[in-house]
């Protein structure tokens, strides 16, 4: 019998990188206030999810000053939309019915 939780990816197992990924799949990029926002985080929590996510190189991150303000901006590579998609499939066979 497959080990149905194999391809769950242990890198989107926290509430916040699951909620940073989703938001990064639909939207082209994000910055740092958008997904403090859209996530109700603090700044410092979301660092540390954002920065396990790019150790992991699922996303990239883009520090920039708009006028003469710091902007950091978020978006997910090509590995990181593939590894999520892969995820996301995993949890889906997870809860599907059983075929009879």
């Amino acid at each position: 019998m497959q080990n149905i939780i194999q391809n769950i990816n242990k890198a989107f197992d926290h509430r916040i990188r699951l909620g940073i990924m989703s938001v990064l799949m639909v939207n082209e990029s994000a910055d740092f206030t958008t997904l403090k926002e859209l996530l109700g985080v603090t700044d410092g929590n979301l660092a540390s999810h954002t920065k396990a996510l790019e150790l992991e190189n699922y996303i990239a991150i883009e520090k920039q000053f708009i006028g003469r303000k710091p902007n950091t901006s978020y978006r997910a590579t090509i590995e990181g939309r593939k590894a999520f998609k892969e995820h996301i499939d995993a949890l889906e066979k997870l809860i599907a019915p059983p075929i009879r």
